[in-house]
C-alpha cells in the first residue's frame, strides 16, 4: 500500500485516496460539492498544479484532481513495445474508472498539456461521460506532428527527445533530473514566481523517481506512435460536446497555431481565447483562468 500524501495547506477541504482501476492505482484528490469536475494535469506536473484554482472551483463543483498514470503518486506501469500502457486511450480509461468509482457517470473535464490530450481521447472514447471539455494550451496531437517545422522543433524539442528509444532519454535525464525539470518548467512559465515553492518541491520529488521519468518518456512515445494510430482511426469523428480552448498569449501554442480553428477540425462546438501568461494559466493567471471557466462551465 502506497503512502497517501496529503496537502491540506494547498488544497483545503480536499481528501486524498488511491483508486484502483484495471489493476492501476490512481492517486485522487476530491473536494467540494456540486456537479462533478475532473482536472487532469500535464507534464512534468501532478495534481497540485491546480492548487490556486481548485478550492474556488470546489465552491460550486465536486472537484476531482488526479495524478495521471505514470505521474505524481499514481502507479507507474512498465512500458511496452508499442507503448500501449501509456496510450491516451489507456490513460483516459483510468479516469473514466476513477469517476465511476466515485459515483459519477457524466462530468465536466479540464485538461492541461498532456492531461488535455487524455481528455481529448476520453471525449472520443466515452462521449456519454463528458458534459463539457476544456483544453489548456494545446493543439491536437496529430495536428502538431503533421505540421512540424523548424520553429515547432525548436520550441518543442522534448517532443523529439523523449520519444527516443529507452534508455537514451531516461539515462541522460538521470544525470541531473532537477536541472531538466526546472529548465523545462522555466522555459514554459512566462510570469516569474508563479510556481509555489512547495509545489515545485513536489514536482522535484516525483521527478526524482526513475519510474516517473520512464513513464513520461513512454507517454511521449505513445503520442508519437499508438496515439496517432488511434487518431487516424477516428479521423472522421468529432467531439460533440462544447469545447473551450484556452492558451497562454506569451507561449508557443498561440504563436504556432490558430488554436480555435485547429480544435474546430476536431469538435463541433468550439470557443476560446488567449490568457496573458505562458503555458500554465492555472498557476500563472489563476484569476483570469477562473473567470474564463465561470463563463463556460
Amino acid at each position: 500500500m502506497a503512502l497517501i500524501r496529503e496537502f491540506p495547506e494547498l488544497l483545503p477541504g480536499f481528501q486524498w485516496r488511491d483508486i484502483e482501476v484495471g489493476g492501476i492505482r490512481i492517486r485522487t484528490a476530491r473536494g467540494g460539492k456540486g456537479p462533478p469536475l475532473l482536472l487532469l494535469h500535464g507534464h512534468p506536473q501532478m495534481h497540485l498544479t491546480w492548487h490556486k484554482v481548485a478550492p474556488a472551483l470546489a465552491e460550486r463543483f465536486t472537484v476531482v484532481a488526479t495524478d495521471l498514470r505514470g505521474y505524481g503518486d499514481s502507479e507507474k506501469p512498465d512500458g511496452s513495445p508499442e507503448h500501449i500502457n501509456y496510450s491516451k486511450r489507456a490513460m483516459a480509461a483510468d479516469q473514466i474508472g476513477v469517476m465511476k468509482a466515485l459515483g459519477f457517470e457524466r462530468f465536466r473535464v479540464i485538461g492541461h498539456d498532456r492531461g488535455g490530450r487524455v481528455a481529448h481521447r476520453l471525449a472520443l472514447d466515452a462521449p456519454q461521460a463528458v458534459e463539457k471539455l476544456v483544453v489548456i494550451d494545446i493543439a491536437p496531437t496529430a495536428t502538431m506532428y503533421a505540421r512540424t517545422n523548424m520553429e515547432f522543433a525548436r520550441r518543442y524539442f522534448w517532443w523529439f527527445f523523449l520519444i527516443q528509444p529507452d534508455p537514451l532519454p531516461e539515462k541522460l535525464i538521470s544525470a541531473d533530473p532537477d536541472f531538466f525539470l526546472e529548465n523545462h518548467i522555466a522555459g514554459q512559465i512566462k510570469i516569474p514566481g508563479s510556481v509555489d515553492p512547495r509545489v515545485m518541491a513536489e514536482y522535484r520529488r516525483c521527478y526524482a523517481d526513475p519510474a516517473m521519468r520512464h513513464a513520461a518518456c513512454e507517454d511521449y512515445r505513445a503520442a508519437a506512435g499508438i496515439d496517432l494510430v488511434h487518431d487516424a482511426e477516428d479521423d472522421d469523428r468529432r467531439i460533440e460536446v462544447p469545447v473551450l480552448a484556452l492558451w497562454g498569449a506569451r507561449g508557443a501554442v498561440g504563436a504556432l497555431y490558430d488554436v480555435v480553428e485547429t480544435w474546430r477540425e476536431k469538435a463541433t462546438d468550439v470557443r476560446g481565447h488567449a490568457i496573458d501568461c505562458g503555458h500554465s494559466p492555472q498557476e500563472e493567471a489563476p484569476d483570469e483562468f477562473l473567470r474564463n471557466l465561470d463563463e463556460f462551465l
